[in-house]
């Protein structure tokens, strides 16, 4: 089939791989190159890395709904629109150009987790099953027909950045058969519930505070699911830590205050939560490499309390 990609983040990037053997991508669709870092650097998006890797036709518009943009997908012929963490919403103009449909890539069990981060917000919230999801864009934001779902586990202990990269992966697998259904008429779209529907908004930097009279399992699960972005963090001395792992305990905090720090004698770094002790497995101090929370134990003199 001819297909039309649209994709930006690195999510996207193994399913424009995984097409490009199988189907003939006449279009790459994503954002601009932007500025990256403290010194502004021009950097490209890692669609557009991937595409120019694979030797495919690569546009950038900066509104991909304007009439030029929609002009040149139309140009392309596309049976099908895929799309992959592309990050703009699209107008009805331009998803009804392919005959079979424009396709979306999602990262969760749809009509759960609709929204920018599936992936960061099924972890905060403890879930122990996400997947993949293929369904038909329509005007709404992740709400149209499902075409197919793959369900997977996610582990006690992984981060968002490790289920990112297992779910990209399924994802594009999942396209493949999907478009293989679709061109043969096997699929029937089915329309979502929406009564069983969950948001997953986009994150922000202060989604990583960490509030120490929340229960262990809950900090740890913030923990996760911000790693490697926003990144969980608190604070010691008034300056920032940002915690990368953790490690559940089951151990009672008993007497000590929420944020406390105790039982150093053990040479591992546990700190006293809502209900129970968390050991925290690597931390970051402001401006400094990270370290094991035995290396960060070693650092400090006296009582310490993360705030």
């Amino acid at each position: 089939m001819r297909l039309v990609f649209l994709g930006t983040a690195e999510f996207a990037c193994p399913a424009l791989a995984a097409l490009h053997k199988a189907h003939d991508i006449t279009l790459v669709v994503t954002q601009p190159d932007r500025p990256v870092g403290r010194h502004a650097v021009l950097t490209p998006p890692p669609v557009k890395e991937e595409a120019l890797r694979l030797g495919l036709p690569v546009f950038q518009p900066v509104r991909v709904n304007s009439a030029e943009a929609v002009a040149r997908i139309r140009g392309a012929r596309p049976d099908v629109i895929v799309v992959a963490a592309y990050g703009q919403l699209l107008k009805p103009e331009l998803i009804g150009i392919p005959p079979l449909g424009t396709v979306n890539i999602h990262a969760s069990l749809l009509p759960r987790y609709r929204g920018a981060a599936p992936i960061n917000w099924a972890i905060i919230r403890g879930e122990t099953e996400t997947g993949i999801t293929t369904f038909l864009i329509d005007a709404g934001m992740d709400t149209g027909p499902i075409l197919m779902q793959r369900a997977t586990g996610i582990g006690p202990d992984e981060t968002a950045g490790e289920l990112h990269d297992r779910l990209a992966a399924l994802g594009a697998e999942l396209i493949l058969e999907t478009l293989a259904g679709l061109e043969s008429g096997r699929i029937t779209p089915i329309p979502q519930d929406d009564s069983a529907a969950s948001l997953a908004p986009r994150l922000s930097r202060d989604d990583g505070v960490i509030d120490w009279s929340r229960p262990a399992r809950e900090i740890h699960n913030l923990i996760r699911g911000t790693n490697p972005w926003p990144g969980a963090f608190t604070h010691l001395g008034g300056k920032r830590v940002k915690v990368h792992r953790s490690r559940l305990t089951g151990l009672k905090r008993g007497d000590h205050r929420p944020g406390a720090i105790v039982l150093r004698e053990t040479g591992r770094l546990r700190v006293a939560a809502g209900d129970e002790l968390l050991e925290l497995l690597e931390v970051q101090r402001e401006g400094r490499p990270r370290v094991s929370g035995r290396e960060f134990l070693n650092g400090l003199r006296g009582e310490a309390k993360f705030s």
